[in-house]
């Protein structure tokens, strides 16, 4: 019986740690290569002008947490699926965090 238990709670912990990326390495993520300033230039001429809109690179965060801005988690919900910060089904992510009215 205790072992049934110890290999239980063994499972538990095993599916937790799976489930919750707060566990997993923040410094895990590759960093992106550094651009020239003649590359952001051109970059800058190609952006649309007129509307500032956040890149978001699907790079695995799915929770308010995970984010630095409401313009973040808002490009994170609009461009990648299974986000998990509109709880309410509104559009509007992290409110309790970043996007308070």
């Amino acid at each position: 019986m205790k072992k049934w238990m110890l290999l239980a709670a063994l499972a538990l912990l095993a599916w937790q740690y799976m489930d919750t990326p707060s566990w997993q390495n923040p410094f895990s993520r590759s960093k992106p290569a550094p651009m020239s300033i003649a590359e952001d230039a051109d970059e800058a001429a190609n952006a649309p002008s007129g509307s500032s809109t956040l890149d978001a690179r699907c790079d695995g965060r799915r929770y308010c947490s995970q984010m630095t801005s409401c313009a973040e988690a808002k490009a994170f919900l609009r461009s990648c699926p299974g986000m998990k910060m509109d709880g309410d089904g509104d559009g509007i992510p992290c409110e309790e965090q970043w996007c308070r009215m």
